[in-house]
């Protein structure tokens, strides 16, 4: 029985519907239908009530929920420590990294590795803060390197977690220049928001939109998790943009885009970097000695 089809069946048992288990499984709900096939004819069993809206457990799969439960955390636990002894006796290092991080900051940490340690093959997980923290926490990172706002302190406990600062950042507004001066004069200024339980969702309803202009109508555009997005269509005028001030720097000296951090909120940002205490294997020694020079 392969994790992924332990998964499923839980998926099912968990949403009551192929719909939403294939939805959060990432298929579409045709192919989902035929794994499900390809698994009870694995077993030889029929392992949902299909004639049951919302479709449900059999009996006889819901009476073994718990074990099918531990199998699929068993396998996960091993696949986890199988890939981390794969790490400890290799040269390769794990970093788990915000995705607009990945972009501006991670090229130029990479570069200054000296030269003895030319042959570290680093791995990047590019995701968001929550994704990143769980990586690390699982093992499945060496390394995770996030942005955080000054005042914030991890929730983590200080015994098993190293943490360091080593770079800041600002989180500007955006806009194409061409663009700009019509939607200040209009009155109305559209933006690119962010969901809200995403890191910079979370910094814009703190620490920006609590700030605008009472007078000016500020409406969220479009939504999006991607600070990448965010900047391109800041560039094509779909509306302005909050992002960090490394990731728009190029586009602002290129007169792509203009800073407008003069007439609306912005904040700043810390870049911290983030391990377990424990027996790092010697490729995340030598990473975590180069953040310590930055």
């Amino acid at each position: 029985m392969r994790l992924e089809w332990l998964e499923d069946i839980l998926a099912i048992a968990e949403t009551g519907s192929f719909s939403g288990a294939a939805e959060r499984r990432r298929l579409t709900q045709s192919a989902f239908s035929r794994r499900i096939r390809q698994i009870e004819d694995y077993v030889g069993a029929e392992l949902f009530d299909r004639d049951h809206k919302p479709i449900r457990l059999q009996a006889t799969t819901l009476a073994q929920s718990d074990q099918i439960l531990a199998l699929a955390a068993g396998l996960r636990q091993l696949l986890v420590d199988l890939r981390r002894g794969e790490r400890m006796t290799s040269n390769k290092v794990v970093i788990a990294c915000q995705h607009s991080l990945t972009a501006m900051r991670i090229p130029s940490i990479l570069q200054q590795l000296p030269n003895q340690h030319d042959s570290i093959q680093v791995r990047l997980r590019s995701a968001n803060l929550d994704e990143c923290t769980g990586l690390l926490l699982s093992r499945q990172a060496d390394v995770a390197i996030v942005y955080q706002l000054p005042e914030e302190t991890s929730d983590f406990n200080a015994d098993f977690l190293e943490i360091i600062t080593i770079g800041t950042d600002r989180l500007i507004p955006v806009f194409n220049a061409a663009f700009a001066q019509l939607a200040q004069g209009s009155g109305a200024i559209p933006y690119i928001a962010y969901p809200p339980d995403v890191f910079f969702g979370r910094v814009m309803a703190r620490k920006i939109v609590p700030f605008l202009d009472a007078r000016m109508h500020h409406a969220p555009k479009v939504e999006t998790a991607l600070t990448l997005a965010a900047v391109e269509m800041a560039v094509a005028g779909v509306g302005v943009a909050w992002v960090p001030e490394s990731l728009a720097h190029s586009r602002i000296a290129a007169g792509q885009l203009v800073a407008l951090d003069a007439e609306l909120p912005a904040c700043d940002l810390q870049i911290r970097a983030m391990r377990l205490q424990g027996n790092p294997n010697l490729a995340g020694t030598a990473f975590w000695t180069q953040l310590l020079l930055l």
